[in-house]
């Protein structure tokens, strides 16, 4: 018993000596668990941290995209949206000047205003001047079956007439914003003058 104790313990000592002379390459299980130099705590300490690091980095970088992307969206939308305006804006503009003009040849062919937009709008379709003339008058691509509507929201642009004083006056205005041409005082300067020349 005392001989198997003696080969038990060599063994084991021989053991140990070899596991640190080969610091892990043939038995990396005992290595971990039981013996660790300074120098490989170091290391596998460092490399922990560098994961770490990594990891953060990666996801700063993801983070920073997103914020980027909101940053980007929160700036270009509203502009987006003012731009959709001014284009609304731009289009009930050429509308209202595209009646202005219906207004000035109706004026010019009967010697007054018509007494609603309907009837300009009735004339407009069926004077053949007119009709042979649109393009030059409205100027090209103009929808004649829309003109006296709001592209806004629709709406039919509003009409009222002063047939009351020497100098026949109109006012067209648009529903949903506050431009206007014409007047409705007896002022003759006013009369085709719009809000926004």
């Amino acid at each position: 018993m005392v001989a198997f104790r003696g080969m038990f313990m060599y063994f084991f000592a021989g053991a140990g000596r070899i596991v640190r002379m080969y610091r892990g390459v043939w038995f990396p299980f005992l290595i971990r668990k039981t013996i660790r130099t300074p120098r490989e705590q170091e290391r596998t300490m460092a490399l922990g941290t560098q994961n770490k690091r990594t990891l953060i980095q990666v996801a700063l970088g993801i983070l920073i995209l997103c914020m980027g992307y909101f940053l980007y969206a929160s700036i270009t939308e509203p502009w987006e949206a003012v731009e959709r305006q001014e284009e609304l804006t731009e289009r009930t503009r050429l509308r209202m000047s595209n009646i202005r003009a219906a207004l000035i040849r109706f004026d010019e062919q009967t010697g007054r205003f018509p007494g609603s937009l309907d009837s300009l709008h009735i004339w407009v379709q069926t004077d053949s001047a007119t009709q042979a003339h649109s393009d030059s008058i409205f100027g090209s691509g103009t929808d004649l079956d829309s003109f006296i509507f709001s592209p806004r929201t629709g709406a039919q642009f509003e009409y009222e007439i002063n047939d009351t004083s020497r100098v026949m006056m109109y006012l067209l205005s648009d529903p949903d914003s506050d431009d206007e041409i014409g007047s409705l005082e007896p002022d003759p300067t006013q009369l085709n003058a719009a809000t926004w020349e």
